[in-house]
């Protein structure tokens, strides 16, 4: 068995505390996370038999920053079948029993319990052709991609960390175990996980392994598009993606080939006091972050490049950019395995994100009824954000967009009808008066709905189907 050293995880002010039945972190409030009992009584189960158990990757790094962990990994020297007997009475499931890993599931929780490996040669640049099993935990975690995920934590609470990722957590910085592009080239995703990290930890990227995602980015084209996707939005959602998008546009240009225009695209505009990409980041740094409105802001002017006119006077234009960019957002999104709600939402707001509303009652109406209540506060979202990165001072769209949410906010108040589900009548009632079903019944009840939004008709049964006879009579 490897001799390694340990260390106390935390100062005397600030320790971990493991016993019989808890394993908490104080914090500054005095409240505490607590490690979950299926995940105590998976590790129990194992060291009662004499085994070497630890938890390792995320949830130790979380532990540390005092952030709650989402998961729960745990690496041992027992061999998977030896895992499964330990286990016995458990459910196990087998999910990659072939590298050494089950999941079992105890009190409600899900745990990944992994034997100590060393991973063979990584041919198709994501997994391992093989792995053989050890009974060294530093060998383990020298296959793990970055130091701070490459710590381990004993039911004693001693930290094994033999590569320095507790001094990067104080740093704050992101660092490959090893060489950088070894890293990368034994699994691409690292890459984009690199960057992903370096969004919602808010660390920066220590120079090798910076220079090495440049370098290596082109190994990307290995992941799979559902993966590019789930990270990606993750990266979006983060912290620091501003400082990470702003450093890294070569990165996403590999997957989303469309953004690479926008860089350093100047828009020969006084509104703008950025070119195209810079103006995107900004954007979207300004909105809430969630996932769609970050998808939309990334974007929402990827179609100004092909859209670009100079005007006479010398000032930049970029007529139809919003129909280009929903269409290319389209293709983009689809290629990456977006969901049809995401993609249908996104496109739809780059559709309109530069259109203006009217202020008036009878303009948000219609709205509504174009975009449903959901979409239409979306959208004033993503117009609020758009307009914080124009230039200050210039035109600026923010008052106007206060009026317009006074506005909606009134007309939900008041009830009003805006979509077909909410229209008094119902095709049951226009078939009652003779009209046959078909698209004409859908046109005539869309007329019935448009006389509501414009105030010309009131939303009352009898008024409704005393307009819908008219319609029908100044039909040849």
């Amino acid at each position: 068995m490897a001799i390694y050293e340990t260390q106390s995880v935390c100062p005397p002010q600030d320790r971990f505390l493991w016993g019989d039945t808890r394993y908490h972190k104080k914090r500054g409030g005095g409240d505490l996370f607590s490690i979950p009992d299926g995940v105590r009584q998976v590790l129990g189960r194992l060291t009662g038999l004499g085994f070497e158990a630890h938890l390792v990757g995320g949830c130790v790094r979380d532990l540390l920053m005092g952030r709650e962990p989402h998961d729960f990994d745990v690496a041992t020297s027992a061999l998977p079948e030896q895992v499964k007997c330990a286990l016995c009475g458990l459910r196990v499931i087998e999910t990659g029993l072939r590298h050494g890993t089950v999941t079992a599931l105890a009190g409600g929780q899900a745990v990944e319990v992994t034997t100590y490996r060393v991973d063979g040669g990584y041919s198709d640049g994501r997994h391992p052709d093989s792995v053989r099993f050890t009974d060294e935990l530093t060998q383990d975690l020298a296959r793990r991609d970055f130091t701070v995920n490459a710590m381990a934590l004993s039911p004693k609470g001693e930290l094994v960390d033999p590569f320095g990722g507790r001094d990067d957590l104080g740093r704050r910085l992101l660092r490959a175990v090893g060489e950088p592009a070894h890293r990368f080239e034994e699994d691409a995703l690292r890459i984009l996980r690199a960057l992903r990290f370096g969004s919602v930890l808010g660390f920066a990227i220590e120079a090798d392994t910076a220079r090495a995602v440049h370098e290596c980015r082109a190994l990307l084209e290995r992941v799979s598009a559902e993966r590019i996707a789930a990270e990606l939005v993750r990266l979006l959602c983060g912290q620091d993606a501003r400082e990470i998008l702003l450093e890294y546009p070569d990165v996403l240009g590999v997957f989303v080939p469309e953004l690479l225009p926008m860089v350093g695209f100047e828009q020969r505009s006084k509104y703008h006091l950025y070119d195209v990409y810079t103006h995107t980041v900004e954007a979207l740094a300004a909105v809430r972050p969630v996932p769609v409105l970050r998808l939309s802001l990334l974007l929402h002017d990827v179609g100004k490049p092909e859209t670009f006119t100079l005007g006479r006077d010398g000032a930049g234009h970029f007529y139809g950019h919003a129909l280009r960019g929903s269409e290319m957002a389209r293709d983009i999104l689809r290629r990456l395995r977006f969901d049809n709600e995401t993609v249908d939402t996104v496109c739809e707001l780059i559709l309109s994100h530069d259109i203006p509303i009217e202020r008036s009652e009878r303009a948000v109406r219609r709205w509504l009824g174009r975009l449903g209540e959901k979409r239409l506060r979306l959208l004033l979202e993503v117009k609020r954000a758009d307009n914080a990165a124009h230039a200050p001072g210039v035109s600026s769209r923010a008052q106007q967009l206060d009026e317009v949410e006074s506005i909606l906010a009134r007309v939900l108040e008041q009830g009003a009808c805006f979509c077909l589900r909410d229209l008094a009548v119902k095709g049951g009632d226009l078939i009652a008066l003779g009209i046959p079903p078909g698209p004409g019944l859908g046109a005539l009840l869309q007329k019935l709905l448009d006389a509501v939004i414009e105030g010309r008709c009131q939303n009352e049964r009898d008024v409704l189907l005393g307009y819908a006879e008219e319609l029908r009579s100044q039909t040849p």
